[in-house]
């Protein structure tokens, strides 16, 4: 098949129209296009008043070899080209004397696709996962959001399914994927109940609800292959013995023989962080993101974004993406934008408060929200972090046990009005934007709940931010705090072959180990690590 990419056309495009221009690029017959793949559509919106769809598409044609020549000659072909193949192809497949099974520890898309990828190459991987099946756990989720009630070992963090199951789902990555794992990862979220347009959008997302049934759907297949996936099931202890992976000990006490231990925990298992590094396993400390949550109507960001094209179908509820390099030397940023969502309770732990976003998959929610996040580095921890690699954890637990205080210490979020934010005084009641936190706000000050350093950077980014998305700085947005959980406080360092570099058989994996940021980096992650578990048990067979 041929690819052809940079195929524009207008926002009302039909069938008719995608294949007048696949034929008019390629100067063929109606009847010489046999077949037509949309591989990606995206839209460009730079111009509000001519926005437009942008394709990529694979073809079949009569003469390909041949029209591709005639392409060439004539200086046309810049943005034709044989389609590349994106096919899956498992590295190894499981010898029948296996003597042991891989153990991973976490469900999130991390553990899940390493556990997936595993179980379909035949080495019946045992998953291992503290927190509890997806639908109880959404339960206990709904708890705090609606009772105030935690549950530190199933929450937004800890369960089926990982961080990702209360988020926006999104789908799209700006890693290198060489290998289009990438597009492994879809196909198998397709397979397990995911729209099909999530193949070819240029920004796929899910949606909490349909995240649900499709972690199901991949447990069923995993369970169905010979893997075996135990709840509420933490590991208390990494066995080892002269720098060797021998094992994990959960918290009941049970004792699990494994050589090879795939470490996909998530950004928010302290605990086992610390446990790690008392082991001596090498970790070090990295930078992250600590800030905000903002909240303006939807409608406000269609109408920046698109202009008279606000609320097009196709369109759907518009995002956005901004960053402004502060005088103090920060960079300020929206992260994680939820277009049609809410803002919801995420904190693991009590006596704290941390914010995240999530949508539905028609993102239909009357509000527009995004962590607006200031970085922060080592250096800004408390103590030594050359010493204590764990320094960003307690970081991150200050500012959560104070946005905790602010918020009156029941799990609701101290809020403030952006209008008296950047006036510098605190809010008393709300304006025009009712917000979406449960299980509810206080109105205070929030210059207090985060570094100086980072309420400096945010008052002058938002009026920076409001240049490029009119009604940005409304006085009557709100802001939630505190986001704390952008990334791994930490990473657990590997070598080339994805394995702790002082400790063997151990692999971390995902945003927890600090190699990935997302659902689909996360997963694709997943199958590196799975792809070195599967080569070194194949290797070890036959020694």
């Amino acid at each position: 098949m041929l690819r052809l990419t940079q195929i524009k056309l207008p926002l009302d495009y039909n069938d008719a129209s995608l294949k007048a221009a696949i034929i008019e690029r390629l100067g063929i017959a109606p009847d010489e296009l046999f077949g037509v793949t949309i591989f990606r559509r995206g839209y460009d919106a730079r111009k509000r008043s001519n926005i437009f769809f942008i394709f990529t598409l694979d073809v079949e044609i009569q003469d390909q070899v041949g029209v591709l020549k005639r392409l060439q000659a004539s200086g046309k072909s810049t943005d034709v080209g044989i389609t590349p193949d994106t096919a899956y192809k498992f590295v190894t497949h499981a010898p029948a004397n296996l003597a042991s099974r891989p153990i991973i520890i976490g469900t999130g898309p991390c553990g899940l696709l390493a556990g997936l990828v595993l179980a379909q190459m035949g080495f019946k991987p045992i998953i291992l996962e503290r927190g509890k099946a997806v639908r109880e756990r959404t339960k206990d989720t709904w708890s705090l959001w609606r009772q105030g009630v935690l549950n530190p070992e199933s929450n937004v963090q800890f369960g089926e399914g990982g961080a990702g199951t209360f988020s926006d789902g999104k789908l799209w990555s700006q890693i290198k994927d060489p290998q289009h794992l990438g597009r492994k990862v879809l196909e198998e979220f397709v397979k397990s109940g995911a729209p099909e347009e999530i193949l070819y959008v240029s920004k796929p997302h899910i949606g909490t609800f349909r995240l649900v049934k499709m972690v199901e759907a991949m447990r069923a297949e995993i369970t169905g292959l010979g893997g075996e996936i135990r709840f509420n099931s933490r590991v208390d202890r990494i066995n080892i013995e002269n720098g060797q992976v021998r094992g994990v000990e959960l918290a009941s006490g049970e004792q699990i023989a494994a050589q090879h231990v795939v470490l996909a925990i998530g950004h928010s298992a302290r605990d086992t962080f610390r446990m790690l590094h008392e082991r001596g396993v090498y970790i070090e400390p990295k930078p992250f993101s600590i800030g905000f949550r903002i909240e303006h109507p939807q409608a406000l960001i269609d109408r920046a974004r698109f202009g008279d094209f606000a609320g097009n179908e196709k369109l759907g509820a518009a995002d956005y993406k901004l960053v402004h390099h502060c005088a103090n030397g920060r960079s300020a940023y929206s992260f994680c934008m939820c277009p049609g969502g809410q803002v919801v309770a995420a904190t693991s732990e009590e006596g704290g408060v941390v914010t995240n976003g999530m949508s539905q998959y028609s993102r239909a929610e009357r509000n527009a929200n995004a962590a607006l996040v200031v970085n922060v580095n080592p250096e800004d921890f408390p103590g030594d972090y050359k010493t204590n690699p764990l320094a960003g954890i307690d970081f991150q637990r200050h500012w959560e046990a104070i946005a905790y205080q602010a918020g009156g210490s029941t799990y609701k979020a101290p809020a403030q009005r952006v209008g008296d934010f950047l006036a510098g005084k605190p809010s008393t009641a709300l304006g025009e934007v009712d917000p979406s936190y449960q299980p509810g706000v206080f109105m205070t000050d929030l210059s207090a709940c985060v570094p100086p350093y980072v309420r400096d950077a945010l008052r002058e980014a938002i009026p920076a931010f409001d240049k490029q998305i009119k009604g940005f700085a409304m006085a009557d947005a709100i802001l939630t705090a505190v986001e704390t959980r952008t990334s791994s406080p930490v990473r657990i360092t590997r070598n080339a072959e994805c394995q702790s570099l002082n400790t063997r058989g151990l692999y971390p994996a995902g945003e927890g180990a600090g190699y990935a940021g997302g659902i689909l980096s996360a997963a694709v992650d997943g199958i590196k690590v799975a792809e070195q578990v599967a080569l070194s048990m194949a290797k070890a067979s036959t020694c």
